[in-house]
């Protein structure tokens, strides 16, 4: 079948980030997304480039940027659309926070949201579609043309680990204590289509794929792919989603500066007639098991004889190598936050303290998470 790939402005940035509902006292989600939709629909200004939706639970809202001509301008546009959600969130009494998972929630007190395609999804998936407590971030990258769509996801691949590691904070499943610094990145592959990319070598391979899933109604449309790396024909994007929710904005610019600059990166090699970086596809499967279970302290595998690098050490240097291409892209400082990260530790590191710092209280986690979603976010 064909897939049209829309035209597209090359390495432009856009952004999604799913964001809880909580009780202030508590931490406890509250499900009233809903209402917080309709509130912020009656006030919506017609000239903004955000939006504000809703997700699969109704704990849940999502927040939007327009197409960035650069990382700033479109964390400028989350900044306004959180915003606008605080205008409506604060009369309720209900606070804002995120992470790959809650700390303590259980799957069965929360809501479907009253939407076909979420109750579809419901009814195939059952247990494991009722336990998607997950809240991630997706970052969309620009790509002015089809044919570079699957070579630049198989080399992002390469790097998969790396973006688990670095936004890793889901340590926490249902008041337990997971062993997983990401336990969001293994529970949402459980769902059909879900997970790694397949290794596909051009465009019209990933039309064969949609193809033989469409036929055989595995899916509709490409939107049901739900591979951690996607091409996004609509937007004429590549969109990476195998971000846990970040607790902060300014880690936030950070993660899509760095996707952004890989991006590029990988775009000028293919310019260039250069080979990008493969790995094989078992490969690719233990990374991604090391990053989610390991974090920042993962090792992790980085060519095809098998070599490893402590992804902590390998993320410093790759932030080396992509500063010169960040700086024209306009995002170096934002795409030096990462060190930020790896100086102060990911929010898994951080959320592990405060509960050890507050005897095992995962209370204390909910409301450290909700105090630093709201301090960057006023300093913007």
């Amino acid at each position: 079948m064909a897939v049209d790939f829309a035209p597209s402005q090359r390495s432009t940035v856009g952004i999604e980030w799913e964001l809880m509902l909580a009780d202030p006292a508590t931490g406890e989600l509250v499900g009233r997304g809903p209402e917080v939709i309709e509130r912020v629909a009656a006030s919506v200004d017609p000239e903004a480039r955000h939006t504000i939706t809703a997700e699969l639970l109704t704990n849940t809202v999502e927040v939007t940027s327009g197409v960035g001509r650069d990382v700033s301008e479109a964390v400028d546009d989350i900044a306004a659309a959180i915003a606008a959600v605080r205008a409506a969130t604060d009369p309720l009494g209900v606070e804002l926070m995120c992470a790959g998972s809650h700390p303590f929630a259980q799957w069965y007190e929360q809501a479907v949201t009253d939407k076909t395609r979420y109750h579809t999804l419901i009814e195939r998936t059952q247990w494991w579609g009722r336990n998607m407590m997950i809240w991630g971030v997706h970052v969309h990258i620009g790509v002015e043309d089809a044919r570079k769509v699957m070579p630049l996801v198989g080399a992002l691949t390469a790097t998969l680990p790396h973006l688990i590691a670095l936004t890793a904070s889901s340590p926490f499943w249902a008041g337990e204590r997971t062993g997983y610094a990401s336990n969001r990145s293994l529970v949402f592959q459980q769902l059909p289509t879900a997970g790694l990319p397949w290794t596909l070598p051009d465009w019209p391979a990933y039309e064969e794929y949609l193809d033989d899933m469409v036929r055989t109604g595995i899916m509709h449309d490409a939107t049901e792919v739900r591979w951690d790396i996607r091409p996004a024909p609509r937007w004429g994007t590549i969109e990476v989603r195998a971000f846990d929710g970040m607790s902060t904005l300014p880690e936030l610019a950070a993660v899509a500066a760095l996707t952004q600059s890989l991006v590029e990166r990988y775009s000028r090699d293919l310019d260039a007639g250069r080979a990008l970086p493969t790995l094989p596809p078992w490969y690719h499967r233990e990374n991604k098991w090391r990053a989610a279970r390991y974090g920042l302290e993962a090792d992790v595998i980085i060519d095809r004889r098998g070599r490893e690098r402590p992804v902590r050490a390998h993320l410093d240097e790759l932030v080396d190598e992509l500063l010169p291409v960040a700086a024209e892209l306009g995002c170096a400082s934002e795409l030096l936050g990462v060190r930020t990260t790896l100086a102060t530790g990911a929010s898994y590191q951080r959320q592990l303290a405060v509960a050890d710092a507050a005897g095992g209280d995962l209370r204390a986690v909910a409301r450290h998470l909700i105090r630093e979603f709201r301090a960057p976010i006023q300093s913007v």
